[in-house]
């Protein structure tokens, strides 16, 4: 048990309540102060934990019975015993309970400041890696969104802190021309996005934007029913001693649909 102003309270106020107690007692005759004495018990043990909740018991239970002894001398009806007896089971079991139900909720305090410690270390790793990282919850709202996707597709802060769906995000993406894709085949992009995301399906994709990056898209499902959404960058995987003026059709090679490549042939011939 540390010693400080939480420790020594319980065993305190105890003492005090029964030296003012017994005075009173031989000139006016009071109740009991047993449920006064639990209480304090109780609090003690709130404040700091079980050996000072212990602490105070053990003065309440002795102090009782030099109320006891001082009112009847040794010849103590039975009815003063048995309430002794349940003073002295009352406080111990007082003790016991708001001490170790202190100490539980010390430790889950304590667990959650090492949880709420280790994702904010995480959060700030991810926010340095060049992957564009995005954690859904289970209705597929954004709970964290990391610099590389703020930066891919241009979101602000403002948005990107308010948890928007993942919809949202599409949409944000369809309005400022993030994506390298015809006007009448972004909604079917999108609509194809949400059905992996909605299913947990895990199939790689590549998305070319305008800014001519490509990012593969996966989507990962998670045990609670959350998504984590990573877009890695495979912009380099266009040979650099190839000829740039073929750059578009090494990209469309990399599109999972062909359609990149089938409009690359139209327009070459």
């Amino acid at each position: 048990m540390r010693f400080g102003w939480r420790a020594i309270s319980g065993p305190v106020l105890t003492a005090a309540t029964l030296l003012l107690a017994m005075p009173f007692d031989r000139l006016i005759p009071t109740p009991t102060p047993a449920p006064l004495l639990v209480g304090i018990v109780a609090l003690a043990g709130a404040l700091s934990g079980l050996g000072s909740a212990v602490t105070s018991a053990a003065i309440a239970v002795s102090g009782a019975t030099l109320l006891v002894l001082g009112r009847h001398g040794v010849s103590a009806s039975i009815a003063d015993l048995v309430q002794l007896g349940l003073l002295a089971v009352t406080a111990a079991g007082t003790a016991g309970i708001t001490g170790l139900m202190r100490q539980r909720l010390l430790g889950t305090f304590a667990a959650e400041r090492r949880s709420h410690a280790t994702a904010v270390r995480l959060s700030a790793a991810l926010d340095q890696v060049d992957i564009g990282i995005v954690l859904l919850d289970a209705e597929t709202r954004a709970e964290f969104i990391n610099r590389a996707f703020r930066y891919y597709f241009a979101l602000p802060d403002q948005i990107a802190d308010g948890k928007p769906p993942f919809v949202a995000l599409m949409y944000h993406g369809r309005d400022t021309g993030a994506f390298e894709l015809p006007e009448d085949e972004l909604g079917t992009f999108i609509a194809q996005r949400m059905e992996m995301v909605r299913t947990g399906d895990a199939t790689p994709i590549n998305i070319a934007l305008r800014s001519g990056d490509v990012l593969r898209f996966v989507c990962t499902a998670l045990p609670d029913g959350g998504r984590m959404l990573s877009y890695t960058p495979v912009t380099d995987l266009v040979r650099h001693t190839d000829a740039p003026s073929r750059a578009d059709y090494y990209r469309s090679l990399r599109d999972p649909t062909a359609r990149g490549l089938i409009r690359y042939l139209r327009v070459a011939e």
